[in-house]
Parts: structure tokens; C-alpha cells; sequence
């Protein structure tokens, strides 16, 4: 299989309710997307949801990091390409391109999923699946962004609370992983939006939360620009961190 075939390509373009007030497209539509690639993508392959389920598997994300010169404009095309990096026996690594309308590379992102069992919300053996032919997927398209890094946050005390309610609900039954990343871009004043951009966003998925659970955000300023985020359920369990770095 030429490296062409390994990577997926597909079209978009930014809706008018999916910007903010500076007309540009949200991070939360962007990670929607970016994950709606990585499912076409998998889906084209037979490493699907929709498969996987009848076996009694899903996918589950476990780490995001997306890194931008620029976020496309009102009503301009853009493309997302996504391609499988590693595989490993309990992970697998998928990486993507940004492309603006003139076919620009705007941006990358990178992300750590693993595959588990329904049932019994174990890790799955990728290696084994389908006799271990996910690993022909691999491709070595480059991906210049570092990889998801640690975080660590050290604050006692919580900048905002909120309970989960329906919108935030997925077909899983748990928050939405891209929900948590609205809600922790809810913490910053809008004037930081007015005269600086996110260069780089990260997300570690750690536990699940669900309907009803009173979640506490922690944010504390590690670096000038740089924020570390950390999100607990009923206040105690970890469900997620999360770094931005603005420009």
C-alpha cells in the first residue's frame, strides 16, 4: 500500500456558527472535526465504531495536542488530513494536518487513542484485532509538533465549578471529550481572546464523568502564555488535564 492510500484527506468549511467573535473557527469545532476524521478514517479501513461495536469494542481517546499558525475564517475551505503514526499493543498513535485554502499547512495535531472492551472497559490487544492488519496502516508522513506532554497542576483551590447536564452527554453516556475543552476555554476572559490566539492546546483523558457530576476546574499560570488545567468529578477523581499556551 502506497503511503498516499494510508492517509485520509477531507474537506470542510468554516460555517458561520461554528467561529467565535473574531470570526475564526473554535477549537471545540476543530477537535470535533478532528476526531470525525480519525472515525472516516478508521471506518474506510474497517476499524470503525460501527464494526468495532458489533464486536463489543470502541475506540477511546486518551490524549490531544494541536499546535496552530492560524485558525481558518468565516466561510473559507479547509482540509484535514490524519494518518496512523505507531501502532502498540494497547495504544495507537494518530497524527493530522490543517490545510487552509490555498493548501497551506496551518496547523498539526496529534493524539493517543486506545481501543477497549465494552463490557469490561479493559484495553484491548490492537496487535491481535482483526490478526494485527491495523499495523499496515502505519505511515510515515511527518507531523512536526512535539508530543503530548505532562501536566501538572499543584492549586488547591477551584476558578469554577459547573454539574454536567444533557448537552454535555454523549451516545456513550459519559461527558463529551470535546465538551471539557469548551468548558476549560470558558475559563479565560474574553479579552485574552480579543488580542491573542491558542498556539497549542492539550488534552489527557483520564476517567469518565457523567450526567449529573459536579465538576471542578483547577487553573493555574505555569509560564507567561502558558496555562495547565485540570478538571476533577465530585471533588476528588481526575477526569482530565489540559495545557494552553497562547500567542
Amino acid at each position: 500500500m502506497s503511503e498516499n492510500n494510508k492517509i485520509g484527506s477531507y474537506k470542510f468549511v468554516a460555517e458561520p456558527f461554528h467561529v467565535d467573535f473574531n470570526g475564526r473557527l473554535t477549537m471545540g469545532v476543530l477537535g470535533n472535526h478532528l476526531l470525525n476524521c480519525a472515525g472516516f478514517h478508521a471506518s474506510d479501513r474497517g476499524f470503525g465504531i460501527a464494526t468495532l461495536n458489533e464486536d463489543n469494542y470502541t475506540w477511546v481517546l486518551s490524549r490531544l495536542a494541536i499546535e496552530l499558525d492560524e485558525m481558518p475564517y468565516q466561510y473559507e475551505e479547509f482540509g484535514v488530513q490524519t494518518w496512523v503514526e505507531n501502532v502498540y499493543r494497547l495504544f495507537t498513535d494518530r497524527n493530522f494536518a490543517v490545510i487552509n485554502k490555498d493548501g497551506k499547512k496551518i496547523g498539526y495535531a496529534r493524539s493517543v487513542w486506545a481501543m477497549i472492551n465494552l463490557n469490561t472497559r479493559k484495553p484491548a490487544d490492537l496487535l491481535t484485532l482483526h490478526g494485527g492488519s491495523i499495523v499496515d496502516y502505519v505511515c510515515d508522513e511527518p507531523c512536526p509538533i512535539e508530543k503530548p506532554s505532562r501536566i501538572k497542576v499543584t492549586v488547591t483551590e477551584p476558578v469554577a465549578t459547573l454539574t454536567a447536564k444533557y448537552s454535555d452527554i454523549d451516545i456513550n453516556g459519559h461527558v463529551n471529550s470535546i465538551r471539557y475543552i469548551e468548558h476549560i476555554l470558558d475559563l479565560f476572559p474574553i479579552e485574552l481572546y480579543k488580542t491573542k490566539h491558542i498556539r497549542r492546546f492539550e488534552m489527557a483523558y483520564v476517567a469518565e464523568s457523567y450526567y449529573g457530576d459536579e465538576l471542578s476546574f483547577f487553573q493555574e499560570e505555569v509560564n507567561e502564555n502558558e496555562y495547565h488545567v485540570e478538571v476533577k468529578k465530585n471533588g476528588n477523581e481526575v477526569v482530565c488535564r489540559s495545557k494552553v499556551l497562547f500567542e
